[in-house]
């Protein structure tokens, strides 16, 4: 069994920062585990038509890691060249053992280790387990009555086939949240008609992009300058959550408002307006940001089906929907999105006792700063319960779990002790202050029904705050509330 005192799972964002901030500390004896044959996470894998980040480049990047971007919202080509630089900068290729899919992982009492278990590359002791797996990695696809039936092409945006042709095919997308919204007017153009499912609409407000010119360059590659850039971006995002969380009477007058006229000012056809305008207040769900989606929408070889019109079953050949309508396809698109709340780690965890944290989150997942959970001495779980934001850089928050998470390490190490560990009064706190907060914001109270939701009711995916505020608590280690072994 080989033997690592860290090991990261998971190579995207969150793995790189958790890898550059041991390096920074000088703790170099790590490993990062990376299931796919290739490290970088979303902006590696995700590379389907169109996909780009909805948060201006200059704040969704690593704080430290300024890059000369080409255009505020960077698309995909550009985020996975910025993701290598990262990854070669700090020689991270050398940490990574790719190939790696974990089959599960345990505690052992007696030598206070993780237990890592992987099929292809045997199993690994860690004393510390960073899960950085990321809640947007694992594709969910529902079971339509017939979906294995179908006898065209079908692949999940999360795994684009760029080896299949779809020009002038006849191409079903299924869903119509963010990474759908990408795709649409990405390929509206080139397929032969476009049937897009949508179970209900997003709200949409216009992508306020922009290409950065050579003199913009030149001054963005001064460093006070790109950061004075940054904080302004970062300061005008922040001022969201007021809408979020304190007053849904201006999110209403100042948002839904806005994308109620670009609705107006993009579609003409009163029955597609009514198609894609939400019955529930802007912010419920994640906001799309485009230009492009609706005048994709109004093309003549492009059909918006609503719930009214929804897929009854997918047949050998096609989609039959509500109305009894049978549409040939070639190709069926699922942007049906990830199982990012009750499946927030993939592979089954086994702590202290033998109890699995499946159990501890059947109810819904919780953690003590979205990081620590108790009974699990060790790990820490990067992008964990109520870590998301949807407002800011998720690049933001994970920079602050890591002062967290270091913090604790560094904690045990400074006592010569083997195990760190969450009190579970402590975790109870605070996650009975986060729903509590919870109650107060549009994700709860919105009127929707969201992937921000586990099953139990919960939101689950967001933060209800200021990230700053987040960043504070993850800042302040209390060492009171840990146990030390």
């Amino acid at each position: 069994m080989k033997q690592i005192d860290t090991l990261i799972i998971g190579s995207g964002f969150g793995g790189q920062c958790a890898a550059i901030n041991l390096i920074q500390r000088g703790l170099t004896d790590f490993l990062i585990l990376e299931r796919r044959n290739f490290m970088g996470g979303t902006w590696c894998q995700n590379s389907y038509p169109g996909a780009a980040v909805d948060v201006q480049s200059p704040l969704y990047s690593i704080s430290h890691e300024p890059y000369d971007w080409s255009q505020m919202f960077a698309e995909q080509a550009e985020l996975q060249e910025y993701t290598n630089h990262v990854i070669d900068k700090y020689k991270l290729r050398e940490k990574t053992q790719t190939n790696a899919n974990v089959d599960s992982v345990e505690w052992n009492e007696t030598e206070h280790r993780w237990i890592v278990r992987t099929t292809a590359q045997g199993d690994f002791a860690a004393r510390v387990l960073i899960n950085a797996s990321g809640p947007l990695s694992t594709p969910v696809i529902p079971n339509f009555p017939g979906r294995d039936t179908f006898k065209g092409k079908t692949f999940h945006t999360n795994n684009w086939d760029h080896s299949y042709d779809h020009r002038g095919k006849r191409v079903a997308i299924i869903g119509s949240g963010a990474s759908a919204a990408q795709v649409i007017p990405a390929i509206a153009g080139e397929v032969g008609h476009l049937h897009v499912f949508q179970r209900s609409p997003h709200w949409v407000l216009p992508r306020p992009d922009r290409k950065f010119g050579p003199v913009a360059r030149k001054a963005l590659s001064i460093r006070p300058v790109y950061k004075a850039l940054r904080t302004a971006i970062y300061w005008g995002l922040e001022a969201r959550v007021v809408g979020f969380k304190y007053s849904q009477t201006a999110l209403k007058v100042f948002a839904q408002n806005e994308a109620l006229k670009h609705i107006e000012s993009q579609i003409a056809d009163p029955v597609l307006r009514a198609k894609v305008t939400p019955d529930f207040t802007i912010g419920c769900k994640r906001i799309i940001l485009s230009n492009t989606l609706y005048p994709a929408f109004c093309r003549p070889n492009v059909s918006l089906h609503d719930k009214s019109d929804g897929i009854k079953e997918i047949t050998p050949t096609g989609i039959t929907t509500q109305s009894g309508e049978h549409i040939e396809l070639d190709l069926i698109v699922y942007s049906t999105g990830y199982d990012a709340t009750d499946g927030v780690i993939s592979y089954p965890v086994k702590g202290r006792d033998g109890k699995l944290l499946g159990d501890v989150w059947k109810e819904f997942p919780r953690a003590y700063l979205g990081t620590s959970v108790p009974g699990f001495p060790n790990l820490f779980i990067v992008t964990g319960p109520n870590t998301g934001i949807g407002h800011t850089s998720a690049i933001f928050v994970i920079e602050a779990q890591m002062n967290y998470i270091m913090k604790s390490i560094l904690a045990m190490r400074k006592q010569n002790k083997t195990a760190i560990e969450v009190k579970p009064d402590a975790e109870e706190k605070y996650t009975a202050m986060i729903h509590s907060e919870m109650d107060k914001t549009v994700w709860k109270t919105g009127g929707c029904n969201s992937w921000y939701q586990s099953k139990s009711g919960h939101v689950i995916a967001m933060f209800p705050g200021f990230s700053f505020t987040y960043r504070q608590m993850a800042n302040n280690f209390k060492p009171e509330h840990h146990v030390f072994q």
